[in-house]
């Protein structure tokens, strides 16, 4: 018996309910009872295991509080991108880097920082280290 691989779009939409439900300090838990499902069942659609029906999507798109098209902004997509549809979408290295802890905790405490010298002092710093560190590996 063959496993499915999960779908791309599924995937990468369940990484953005984890991403944001993770900026928002929510557990899975929460995020379930909000929804009327166990944490197993969030785990599954995070994971894109388990399918997220349209009105689930909805559901959960105002429970996390960003719109819809939040969930999908950056995603594949089965079908060539319709004009002006991907603009202004963020590369998938920065929704993958803010979708884990490191990332969302760095980013978490940098937007806290309100030197603006400060932060373009960090900022060189990290891409000082990032050079002696190895090539871009994007």
């Amino acid at each position: 018996m063959s496993t499915k691989a999960p779908n791309p779009v599924d995937k990468y939409v369940g990484s953005r309910v984890r991403m944001r439900r993770i900026m928002l300090g929510m557990s899975q838990e929460k995020l379930g009872e909000a929804l009327g499902l166990t944490f197993q069942q969030v785990q599954k659609y995070e994971k894109g295991t388990n399918r997220v029906g349209a009105s689930r999507i909805q559901q959960i798109s105002e429970i996390l509080q960003v719109p819809v098209s939040f969930l999908f902004e950056g995603g594949p997509s089965g079908t060539a991108s319709a004009e002006g549809f991907s603009e202004g979408t963020s590369p998938a290295y920065v929704s993958d880097f803010l979708a884990t802890s490191e990332g969302l905790a760095l980013t978490r405490a940098f937007t806290r920082i309100n030197d603006a010298k400060l932060r373009r002092s960090i900022v060189e710093l990290v891409e000082q280290i990032a050079v002696r560190e190895g090539p871009d590996k994007r």
